[in-house]
């Protein structure tokens, strides 16, 4: 706009106009700045902090910030401390704008009392009925509304080895069953290795169990005994079977097992001191840390045989209860994000799991994400994991029997009762 005020006779304006026109223009440099959105802040409760997941949420926090987003990064140790953070501050009216679960009926507390904010216009937009599979849709989708962004597939019974302890004690291919797995870990004690890298705390047992249960005994029992809790399945033989292959195996742990952390185990098997572990895929981030390459340093083994179960595990975000519109903005923008598929293919190479999404580039993905893709097309294959069958309080109740039942003698006909009785409706 062109200055009409009259000049002085030294040609210039008064200095009480000059000054009129300076604030002016800082007044019109103040609302331009105010015009321009402030970022949409979002604190995000996780326990992604070990190595591999640290470098890997960091992925998701660029993302949200190049979204116009500010990642607000509140990281809690362990999946159970980093859950009762969240559901205490949920609780006392003092939320976080997102906070981790896994893909379970971890939340549906949460859900059925009304604490948490839904995401239907993302997933609508996004279309996630139409990728995402059934054992994840029926846990984040509750009465037509979409409770949860997912943001990872995890397969949590995966059987990892290390090649230069293996090729040591002589173990000449990956096992196939549950049998040449005893035989090579017979030849790694041999060589003076520790055949199995294990943390001795409930959650890993429970890996353990699971993994036997899915390869020894199939699909069959694994439904009949978490899915259906049949007692008769329960105390049958075959469950028996399963029950005494998992105690076999804790005779191929090292003394130090006890409250090991699992990737204190997975150290293990880089630094080529220990042969096998059964581990979710998150493993994979440190191998990846370590510079190592499957197929070069070390093995994934999904199963035993071309029909083994494929266990879908997975993390996810849930939204707790605002009527705030900048809250409200963003944590759709949040859901958004971490489900694009930029983020899902830079999140998940980290983190060791693979995309929720078909629609990324496997070729990006090495060579343990392509295996657990390709088995992914397969639909036959996929199972819930215990979590998704059981309720928080049976699935506590198991892990307890299973955990006793690792460390101590017991008679497996009493084991079998118990798990029985913990799991009747």
């Amino acid at each position: 706009m062109q200055d009409l005020t009259p000049l002085s006779r030294h040609g210039r304006r008064p200095r009480r106009v000059r000054l009129a026109v300076l604030a002016c223009a800082l007044a019109a440099a103040c609302g331009a700045a105010m015009a321009q959105k402030a970022p949409l802040r979002a604190e995000v409760i996780h326990w992604w902090t070990a190595g591999g997941e640290s470098a890997a949420v960091k992925s998701l926090a660029e993302a949200y910030k190049a979204a116009g987003g500010e990642w607000v990064d509140t990281a809690v140790a362990l999946g159970e401390q980093a859950r009762a953070v969240a559901v205490n501050r949920i609780v006392g009216g003092k939320p976080p704008t997102a906070a981790q679960f896994n893909t379970s009926r971890q939340f549906l507390d949460l859900v059925e009392q009304g604490m948490l904010n839904p995401v239907d216009a993302v997933a609508q937009q996004e279309g996630w009925d139409k990728f995402l599979p059934e054992t994840v849709l029926n846990v984040i989708r509750v009465k037509g509304h979409y409770y949860a962004a997912p943001v990872n597939i995890h397969m949590p019974t995966w059987l990892w080895y290390s090649k230069a302890a293996l090729a040591k004690a002589g173990v000449a291919q990956e096992p196939r069953s549950m049998d040449e797995l005893f035989a090579a870990m017979d030849k790694l004690r041999a060589a003076g290795l520790t055949p199995l890298a294990h943390g001795g705390q409930a959650w890993q047992d429970n890996i353990v169990f699971t993994a036997v249960l899915a390869n020894q005994g199939g699909r069959d029992l694994y439904l009949k005994v978490l899915r259906d809790r049949d007692p008769k399945a329960i105390q049958g033989e075959a469950f028996k079977q399963v029950l005494l292959s998992f105690k076999r195996l804790q005779g191929y742990v090292d003394r130090n097992s006890p409250g090991r952390n699992w990737n204190d185990a997975t150290a293990l098997l880089i630094g080529g001191k220990a042969g096998f572990q059964f581990m979710g895929d998150w493993a994979k981030g440190e191998f990846t840390l370590a510079r190592q390459q499957p197929g070069r340093d070390y093995g994934c083994i999904p199963g035993f045989g071309p029909q083994s179960p494929y266990i879908i595990q997975g993390d996810v975000l849930v939204f707790p209860k605002s009527r705030q519109p900048e809250t409200v903005q963003a944590q759709l923008l949040l859901a958004k994000v971490v489900t694009s598929p930029a983020a899902q293919l830079a999140f998940n190479a980290r983190k060791g799991s693979i995309p929720i999404r078909t629609d990324v580039d496997a070729g990006a993905l090495d060579l343990c994400a392509q295996k657990g893709l390709a088995i992914m097309k397969d639909r036959s294959r996929h199972l819930g994991n215990g979590e998704v069958y059981l309720t928080p309080d049976q699935n506590g109740a198991l892990a307890d029997i299973l955990t006793a039942y690792w460390n101590r003698n017991l008679p497996v006909e009493k084991v079998q009762k118990d798990i029985a009785a913990a799991l009747r409706d």
